[in-house]
C-alpha cells in the first residue's frame, strides 16, 4: 500500500476483455459430468497524476578541480534552497550524482574541469511544480541542467481497486453469457488469478540544457489496467 492520493482522480468507463470457455472436464457418460468455464476480464481506469519527479542540478567548468567542485556545490545548494522556498519539501530532495571530469584541448592537454551536482526532487503539490522548477532555474542561472521531468500517482490503490472491480464484473458478465449459451447455470468460483499493469505515466520531458524562468507543465492522465482470470463451475 502506497501513500495518500493528493490529486483528483477521474475514472473512465473503458472496460476491455477476452474469454476462454473450457467444458467437459470429467466423464461425459456420467449423469453429472463436471464442467466449468474460465473467463478473462479486463478493467481500465484513469487518474490524474498527483506528484512530479525531476532530476536537475548544475554543471560548472573551472580551471582546477577544487574550484569546479566548490562552485558546483555552492550553486547546487542555492538551487535546493530556492526550490524549498518555492514550496518543495527539503526531505523530498536528495543528491543523486556528484561528478568531476577533465576537459581536454585540441592537443589533448587538460584545459579545465567540469563538475556536476544533480538532485532528485519530488513535488507533491502540482500547483507549485512550475514555480519550483522556475526557482531552480533562476538560482542556478546558465549552469542549470534539467535532465528529466515525469509525473506519477503517489498512491494508485484506489485506481487498482476500481480496475479490479471492473475486471471481475467484466469476467462475470462473460461467464454468465457462456452459461446461457451452453444451457447451464453459473455456479461457485473455483479459481481467480489476477494481473495488474500498474500505471502508464506520461513520457518524461526532454532534457533541457538551459531552463526558462517559467516552466510550463501538463501532467495529463495515467492509466491503470487490471486483468483477472476466473473459473466458475457450471451446473
Amino acid at each position: 500500500m502506497m501513500r495518500r492520493i493528493t490529486g483528483s482522480v477521474a475514472i473512465s468507463g473503458a472496460v476491455l476483455g477476452a474469454a476462454i470457455l473450457l467444458t467437459g472436464c470429467g466423464d461425459s457418460s456420467s449423469p453429472n459430468p463436471h464442467r466449468d468455464v474460465t473467463v478473462i476480464g479486463s478493467g481500465q481506469v484513469q487518474g490524474a497524476p498527483d506528484t512530479l519527479n525531476s532530476d536537475l542540478g548544475v554543471e560548472v567548468t573551472a580551471p582546477d578541480v577544487s574550484t569546479a567542485i566548490s562552485t558546483a556545490g555552492t550553486k547546487a545548494k542555492a538551487v535546493t534552497d530556492a526550490m524549498v522556498a518555492a514550496g518543495a519539501r527539503r526531505e523530498d530532495i536528495r543528491t543523486t550524482d556528484v561528478s568531476v571530469q577533465p576537459q581536454y584541448g585540441t592537443d589533448q592537454t587538460v584545459t579545465g574541469y567540469t563538475s556536476s551536482n544533480t538532485v532528485h526532487v519530488v513535488v507533491r503539490d502540482l500547483t507549485k511544480a512550475s514555480a519550483i522548477l522556475g526557482a531552480a532555474a533562476q538560482a542556478g542561472g546558465n549552469d542549470t541542467r534539467i535532465n528529466s521531468v515525469s509525473f506519477a500517482l503517489d498512491d494508485n490503490s484506489k485506481l487498482l481497486a476500481d480496475a479490479r472491480a471492473r475486471a471481475f464484473a467484466d469476467a462475470k458478465a462473460r461467464a454468465e453469457q457462456y452459461a446461457v449459451l451452453s444451457g447451464t447455470k453459473l455456479g461457485t468460483v473455483k479459481k481467480i488469478n489476477e494481473t495488474s499493469s500498474g500505471t502508464n505515466p506520461p513520457p518524461p520531458m526532454a532534457r533541457n540544457e538551459a531552463a526558462p524562468a517559467e516552466v510550463p507543465l501538463e501532467p495529463g492522465t495515467q492509466t491503470v489496467t487490471f486483468t483477472v482470470t476466473v473459473t466458475w463451475e457450471l451446473s
